[in-house]
């Protein structure tokens, strides 16, 4: 495989007049998750139905492995597995026929000793036999999950794979997407859950409207938007007043002896920031770190971009 196991370049789908996808870019590292956020209605599914052979694109070109979606379609899919946004098994067999279903389909010999292992991964030989009609929606995720890894893929789509799962089954599920990319696994995620993205993504790019509106890590995105801050409690209120006029820009609350204070939260500024309060003698009780989370990121961009679209359409008008 090369370098790059996901390249996108001016992809666009259309459907009539409506615009879809409009000639999004970006490129995934062999061996990292990418994660495509964005709000429902954004192109999310779109995006990975055109990258896993499902849907051709009207223009643009997309490589996976290294080939050619439209061109290599039979060697693209052998090297891919899809978890799609529900659980596909066959409820009236069992984690083990499911799996065997799917070591037939693709011609997998002997298939014993690969089942055995995904069910022991999975946490699933004690109920291997039953039927999964049985099974909790956890239990059922997993054995997608486990079902899309017969074969060995070398990239994997997860779309939307832990929606509907309670706390403990969606950490599983992470604790699971890190083992794969650990042994070498490429992963395209789309998830709602912002916090499973800031988790577990090496690079997270942002869909909306059918346009990429931001790419970076996820430290790179929370530091496009505004807020970030340090948080002061001061033992008395001589200090916090004197506080505040060392600090510009800093507010205060009297009535909590508190002071906000604009911050990237950069090690050395904070450094010389508390250096200064202790030179002047301040008695400084505690100090937080507050800075913007993917919500923050998530709401800026998509708000933004929805209001700039409202903008353009107004001056058409």
């Amino acid at each position: 495989m090369s370098m790059s196991a996901i390249s996108v370049s001016g992809l666009r789908k259309t459907y009539g007049d409506k615009v879809v996808l409009d000639g999004i870019d970006f490129d995934v590292p062999a061996g990292s998750i990418f994660s495509l956020l964005g709000p429902n209605g954004a192109g999310k599914t779109t995006t990975v139905n055109v990258l896993t052979t499902l849907l051709r694109a009207d223009a643009g070109s997309v490589r996976i492995g290294g080939h050619d979606v439209a061109t290599a379609t039979k060697r693209v899919r052998s090297l891919i597995g899809v978890t799609g946004q529900f659980a596909a098994v066959d409820e009236l067999l069992s984690a083990r026929e499911n799996l065997q279903l799917m070591a037939d389909l693709k011609r997998l010999r002997p298939s014993d000793r690969v089942i055995t292992g995904l069910l022991e991964r999975f946490d699933l030989v004690e109920s291997a036999d039953k039927m999964t009609a049985t099974y909790s929606g956890g239990m059922r995720r997993k054995l997608d999950l486990a079902m899309t890894l017969v074969g060995n893929p070398e990239i994997i789509f997860l779309d939307e794979p832990t929606t509907g799962l309670d706390p403990r089954s969606r950490r599983t599920m992470w604790s699971i997407v890190r083992e794969l990319v650990a042994e070498g696994t490429t992963i395209f995620l789309t998830t709602q859950y912002l916090e499973e993205a800031d988790q577990l993504a090496d690079r997270i790019a942002v869909l909306n409207q059918g346009k990429l509106v931001a790419q970076g890590t996820p430290e790179e995105l929370k530091r496009q938007v505004p807020g970030a801050h340090l948080q002061l409690r001061i033992g008395g209120l001589s200090d916090l007043q004197l506080a505040a006029r060392l600090l510009p820009g800093s507010t205060s609350d009297d009535d909590e002896l508190t002071l906000r204070v604009p911050h990237d939260g950069e090690p050395r500024s904070l450094l010389a920031l508390l250096n200064r309060l202790d030179e002047h003698g301040i008695d400084l009780v505690e100090f937080s770190v507050h800075t913007p989370d993917l919500d923050d990121v998530f709401l800026s961009l998509t708000d933004q971009n929805i209001t700039n679209n409202l903008r353009e359409e107004a001056i058409a008008r």
